[in-house]
């Protein structure tokens, strides 16, 4: 393969300027994260009074040590329902990948440090997220459980569709994924079935409570009078219940218990084996991905630069180069693993649309990962494009990106805008993972389009009366425009965006080759592992 010869200027103004909005961006959702972690650090007092571990201090402890771990869906929820400072950013739990005993797992744990780790809506879909992923990547998933429910003002945002959670449960069981979850405090009412439809339960003594009615509604429907530990103690479900497998003596004996359960599983005598390449350097530093994007969408910049600081060796043999200017495609290998790249320059065209489409189907044939790098203003418009068939070649890009058998993994790099965020795996394609840069912005088209488009229909009723507006009619489309402009730009906002789960997570761009290389063998051993599946899961007797 041929290395790209960048022709980016690590010393001029604009990698400069660039750059320092960049680094600007990611500390404002850094910051964002840290609010909620030290949020968590000041309930340290009452945790080490009650004897126990903060839910980040469980997952440390359970984690290998110095192992990678990928935080998933961070800001899920942020600054919706009723987080008004970003205190409940993530939903209010705690999810990522990582290490536990050498296999490879998904981890999941209630914030107990903040609201009682009550379940926001966003919450509810960060963790169908967390299914579906363990679920397509075959990892065992391990839960940490501490959590008040469901936050009952939103119940009927969340109560239905929650359902989703436990049946996912009973699909993942028989799809001979290993469920572990570590009750380390409450549990009730709809979460009791969360332990109950797990594969291992570990029930830390006098902390758990797992019941499906706690002893004041158990009064009031039926009269009776029990105490929480008759009721749903840890020691009840483990000498009678029998819900309860393993009986733990504090949560950091919670925590050993997991990681002895799962290096008795032997999860790793299956793992698939794969050749292993050379993991070469790009030869540009991954520290200049902050200096090469804008972070201002309409600047246009070249994908290829961001190619040669991903990819091993900088290599890439190009598909299609002089057929379209604006579609980039071809071939590379990250952290060793051979993969196809799609970019954009700009705009989807005709011809990039076909070039992409051909292109994807040779990768699905030749078994070649995909990656793609999102940032495009959408398909082209206006007459020489309809002419030219954009309709008929997006639409079987589309149709290619939606049924290609191999792993798609997508970094919104830029502008995702209308129909090119469908054709360039956007969330609703299902890609496997889906992350952004700080600069993403995500809409079906630009602020400043779509108030044109209603500032033009506003003068069209006017001609269609046959006068022109009055000064105040002005004033009034004016702040129509202005009003349309903020409001797309607020809800075309990575935040925004991420917070609504249209990604797996912000990241900082001079992590994106590390994520991908990491991303890239998840997906890897997923697609090849074998499980030994069954019908129904398995139930406790």
């Amino acid at each position: 393969m041929a290395a790209i010869q960048s022709q980016l200027d690590a010393g001029s103004e604009t990698f400069r300027r660039n750059r320092a909005d960049m680094l600007a961006a990611v500390a404002e959702f850094r910051a964002l994260e840290q609010k909620v972690r030290d949020t968590e650090a000041g309930r340290i007092p009452q945790f080490r009074k009650r004897g126990q571990l903060l839910p980040r201090e469980r997952i440390a402890l359970l984690l290998d040590r110095g192992s990678p771990f990928v935080e998933l869906c961070s800001l899920a929820g942020l600054r919706q329902h009723d987080d008004k400072d970003g205190t409940l950013a993530g939903g209010n739990f705690i999810a990522g990948i990582g290490y536990v005993s050498g296999v490879r797992c998904m981890i999941s744990a209630s914030n107990s440090a903040i609201k009682g780790g009550t379940v926001t809506p966003w919450g509810m879909r960060k963790s169908l997220r967390i299914q579906e992923i363990a679920l397509r990547q075959q990892l065992p998933l391990i839960s940490l459980v501490e959590s008040g429910g469901a936050n009952l003002m939103y119940q009927a945002e969340m109560f239905v569709d929650g359902g989703r959670v436990f049946a996912n449960q009973a699909r993942l069981s028989a799809a001979g994924i290993p469920q572990i979850t570590l009750v380390h405090g409450s549990s009730t009412a709809g979460g009791a079935y969360m332990p109950g439809l797990s594969d291992y339960v570990v029930m830390v003594r006098n902390r758990a409570k797992v019941f499906l009615a706690g002893p004041p509604l158990l009064k009031a429907a039926t009269g009776e009078i029990a105490d929480d530990e008759d009721l749903g103690g840890a020691l009840m479900h483990s000498r009678v219940a029998g819900t309860s497998e393993y009986l733990a003596e504090d949560d950091a004996d919670a925590v050993r218990i997991a990681r002895e359960l799962v290096a008795a599983l032997d999860w790793n005598a299956a793992r698939p084996a794969f050749d292993a390449a050379p993991v070469r350097e790009p030869l540009y530093d991954v520290q200049e991905l902050c200096g090469v994007s804008p972070v201002d969408y309409r600047k246009p910049y070249d994908c290829r630069e961001v190619i040669a600081r991903l990819a091993d060796a900088s290599e890439f043999t190009e598909f299609k180069r002089e057929y379209d200017a604006h579609t980039i495609c071809g071939q590379a290998r990250i952290h060793g693993v051979a993969v196809g790249v799609l970019g954009n320059n700009g705009p989807i065209t005709a011809r990039g649309a076909a070039k992409a489409g051909q292109f994807l189907q040779l990768c699905d044939q030749a078994g070649l990962p995909l990656v793609f790098l999102m940032n495009t203003t959408g398909y082209m418009v206006g007459s020489e494009s309809e002419q030219g068939g954009i309709v008929k070649h997006g639409s079987k890009m589309i149709q290619a990106v939606t049924n290609v058998r191999v792993p798609r993994i997508t970094l919104v790099i830029g502008g995702s805008f209308g129909a090119g965020n469908y054709g360039m795996s956007g969330r609703g394609f299902d890609p496997d993972f889906i992350f952004a840069w700080p600069n993403a912005r995500t809409a079906v088209m630009g602020g400043e389009q779509a108030a044109q488009v209603m500032v033009t229909v506003g003068r069209e009723k006017f001609a269609r009366e046959g006068r022109a507006p009055t000064a105040e009619e002005e004033q009034q489309l004016a702040a129509l425009q202005a009003g349309i402009v903020s409001q797309f730009e607020r809800d075309s906002h990575a935040l925004a965006g991420t917070a609504r789960l249209y990604d797996d997570g912000l990241i900082d761009p001079r992590d994106s080759r590390r994520l991908l290389g990491f991303l890239l063998t998840v997906c890897r051993e997923g697609r090849a592992r074998q499980t030994r599946r069954n019908s129904y899961g398995v139930a406790r007797f």
